[in-house]
């Protein structure tokens, strides 16, 4: 913002799409956390392509879709969660990610590394880093994560996780559900 606050918005993970095409700028700005490799298209040459390949329209459209819908999930939880239900939130979103990005087992044992800070978390969560650092804590006393170092976690239970996010957990043995609920 003008004044120099700012808003975490999103947080995109590969294969994620930036930008729209047939637009020539964005009115926000992107900050890498972690390596990353973009992949650039020209305007005309990507328009040229999506009329070549007509199913990259529609991969773009479902790509888009998606981001509405992971947008108006977020809402819910800027808007209504409290501080322990957004940190939970926020890492079940990471483990989900983790899961469909390296294609691992739907199993209910998520390991993954944060590669984003505990301020950057606070940005996105609408809360203090101090604030954050104690539900990631309190989120290990209580056995829901662990903490294999300072940024490795592991989800025990996505199921557990998803509970204390406040979200409707799948039965038992629908792991696979509860892990595609969240992505």
């Amino acid at each position: 913002m003008k004044d120099g606050r700012n808003q975490m918005v999103g947080l995109l993970m590969p294969p994620s799409f930036l930008g729209q095409p047939g637009q020539e700028s964005s009115p926000y700005d992107v900050v890498a956390v972690d390596y990353t490799v973009l992949c650039c298209f020209c305007r005309n040459q990507f328009g040229d392509l999506m009329k070549e390949f007509p199913h990259l329209t529609d991969r773009l459209l479902e790509m888009s879709l998606r981001e509405l819908d992971a947008a108006r999930q977020w809402l819910l939880v800027l808007g209504c969660k409290l501080a322990r239900e957004k940190t939970a939130s926020f890492l079940a979103v990471l483990a989900s990610r983790e899961a469909v990005a390296k294609a691992l087992p739907r199993t209910r044992r998520i390991a993954f590394d944060l590669t984003i800070s505990r301020e950057a978390i606070a940005a996105c969560l609408g809360l203090t880093m101090e604030t954050v650092s104690r539900q990631i804590t309190a989120l290990k006393n209580d056995g829901i994560i662990q903490l294999k170092s300072a940024r490795r976690i592991v989800v025990p239970d996505v199921n557990r996780l998803l509970r204390e996010a406040g979200d409707v957990p799948a039965a038992p043995d629908e792991g696979d559900r509860a892990i595609s609920a969240i992505a």
